[in-house]
């Protein structure tokens, strides 16, 4: 089952999370009592709303297996579309990039500045510039509400409708034949208007797109070339076109003003950013079995068949750590960082290799060496966290991670990690309260819920902290009644 189309299966349950299914019976709703979605300007979906539901299906993401949970990979794609960002229209959006474990040439905007970016896209691109042209075009139609101003098309649309559109919308990214499935309940049009962006949203994210693209110091050909090639793959793939060209109409119209605005622009040379060929690596490094993935980076060093020599070895150390090879692993690292090659990703992988052979020393240092260089990498502060507690040195993980959780106070991983750190000594009201913030942060409240008062009840609590947890467990009563 695809990503999205277990997603969609939920969908149901997360009406109610987004209370808009608070009538019990949706034919009863007055046409009279609904808002009416107008333009861009005045459309009653705000873009306050916007986020609850995009904050809501992201929830539902993180819980999906095809989610590709690599803090490395996620912080890269961040790194490159905060980049982006900074040069749109609407910074003050916020946006959140994400990666998804699909081979699949896609990315995909989604309601609130969240976009997902599909592994398969990554690895298609040839070069930074390429990906940048298609993460900025994702942005336009972030800052230009498109998925909002396609919907407000749809006069005085009931409730129902508008989550089977958002949940057409993204089931069709994965897979448009799966859209049919979302129909049930709803205006069947209308859910069909939406699968794909209108040919005048494409057309208005690409100029926008190519502007943010020159502003943010892009080769703005990276945005053309990258779709001239996918539209000359359509008559490879016949009827089965890349999901990315059946919900982004492509047009030879469309490529054309491409390449029309570029006539005037000079040329601008954008290195690829080391980052961007480690992150490739990286994810090349995970596909297929551990042995053919160390087979196929050998080789290409063997035969010199890169071009990038550094990335490619980082590649290979990834696939020798999925081998379980540490000293391996290690070795080939080393060698990058003789080389004055530097990167946290290396760094991270580096010192999790001396302490995965048993030099724990060494690679515990090693991890307080690069959070020296790099304090605010959260793939080293989770690594560094997972060390301390895999050689059991409690105390200083506990320390570590409230210090980590003072700069940090969003983070979940860390307040897992934080748990599992105060139930290795015992502390079990701690332990549930650092699970309640992290469920939280997730969205599950009734979890949440549910360890608040198993740390009520923890019987190794002093006054400050039962204080602390009957009042957070106030808090998330009334947001869970809210939500209701």
């Amino acid at each position: 089952m695809s990503f999205f189309s277990s997603f969609s299966c939920r969908l149901s349950a997360l009406c109610l999370v987004l209370g808009v299914a608070g009538n019990a019976v949706w034919g009863q709703i007055d046409a009279d009592d609904l808002p009416e979605l107008g333009d861009v300007a005045s459309t009653d979906l705000s873009m306050q709303a916007e986020k609850k539901i995009g904050q809501e299906i992201m929830n539902e993401i993180r819980r999906d297996a095809a989610y590709l949970d690599d803090p490395e990979i996620e912080a890269y794609l961040n790194r490159l579309g905060n980049r982006l960002a900074a040069a749109s229209p609407d910074a003050g959006i916020g946006f959140h990039f994400f990666p998804v474990n699909d081979p699949m040439i896609n990315a995909f905007a989604m309601f609130g500045g969240y976009i997902g970016v599909n592994a398969g896209l990554v690895l298609a691109v040839r070069n930074e510039s390429e990906l940048a042209g298609v993460l900025a075009h994702e942005i336009s139609h972030v800052t230009q509400r498109h998925l909002a101003r396609g919907i407000a098309r749809q006069k005085q649309i009931s409730g129902v409708t508008l989550m089977a559109i958002a949940a057409a919308i993204l089931a069709a990214h994965s897979n448009p034949d799966l859209a049919s499935a979302t129909m049930a309940g709803a205006s069947a049009g209308a859910v069909q208007a939406q699968l794909g962006f209108s040919r005048d949203f494409e057309r208005e994210a690409d100029r926008i797109g190519f502007q943010i693209l020159q502003k943010a110091g892009f080769d703005v050909r990276g945005m053309s070339s990258f779709f001239s090639r996918l539209q000359r793959a359509t008559r490879v793939y016949e009827n089965n076109a890349p999901v990315y060209l059946r919900t982004h109409p492509l047009s030879v119209e469309r490529i054309s003003d491409m390449q029309n605005r570029e006539l005037n622009q000079p040329y601008r040379q954008a290195p690829d950013s080391l980052e961007f060929l480690l992150t490739r690596a990286r994810l090349q490094a995970m596909r297929g079995t551990p042995d053919e993935a160390v087979t196929h980076f050998r080789a290409l060093l063997a035969e010199q068949k890169t071009l990038h020599v550094a990335a490619t070895r980082y590649g290979l150390a990834v696939a020798l750590a999925r081998k379980k090879d540490w000293a391996a692993a290690e070795t080939t690292l080393n060698a990058l960082r003789q080389d004055k090659i530097a990167s946290p990703m290396i760094d991270r992988l580096y010192a999790e290799s001396r302490v995965r052979r048993g030099d724990a020393a060494g690679g515990l240092a090693a991890f307080r060496e690069a959070l020296g260089r790099y304090p605010d990498a959260m793939a080293l502060i989770y690594g560094y966290g997972e060390a301390l507690l895999e050689k059991r040195m409690f105390a200083e993980a506990q320390t570590f991670l409230t210090q980590s959780l003072r700069r940090n106070t969003g983070d979940a991983r860390l307040y897992k990690l934080q748990a599992r750190a105060y139930a290795a000594t015992g502390k079990m009201g701690l332990q549930h309260q650092a699970l309640a913030e992290a469920y939280a942060l997730e969205g599950a409240l009734p979890a949440a819920i549910e360890q608040l008062e198993l740390a009520q009840r923890a019987k190794d609590n002093d006054f400050y902290t039962n204080s602390s947890i009957d009042a957070r467990l106030r808090q998330l009563k009334q947001k869970q009644a809210e939500a209701k």
